[in-house]
């Protein structure tokens, strides 16, 4: 089994900053892209960045120049820094990987439980 465990929200006024965290574990063979998406109540999920196992990235452009995502696998975790916060980028924020669980078979996107990140004054 493969878990996702998110970390990092919470409550940040205009202007300010968060580093959201993600830590894969379990039957993990191999990490391949990763990514982070955000929803908030009656909208779909939507991608805000994604990095792939060689570090190519790509963002939403609605947070292109203030969020960064960056992986380490060493410790199989997944980091996106949020930067000058806006109130719409209030939402709750879920980390997806790509993972291999066994040598020779195909890879899964898993979901993490989500954290919310609320941007107010």
């Amino acid at each position: 089994q493969v878990q996702l465990v998110e970390s990092g929200g919470g409550l940040v006024q205009p202007g300010g900053s968060l580093r959201l965290s993600c830590a894969a574990s379990g039957s993990i063979y191999t990490l391949r892209t990763m990514a982070w998406y955000r929803q908030v109540p009656g909208a779909e999920r939507e991608l805000v960045a994604r990095i792939t196992p060689h570090n190519n990235t790509n963002y939403d452009d609605s947070v292109k120049a203030r969020f960064t995502i960056s992986r380490d696998d060493t410790k199989k975790t997944v980091y996106l820094q949020m930067n000058s916060l806006k109130p719409e980028d209030t939402a709750v924020y879920y980390c997806n990987a790509d993972i291999v669980s066994l040598p020779l078979s195909v890879g899964r996107f898993y979901w993490g439980q989500g954290t919310q990140v609320t941007v107010s004054s």
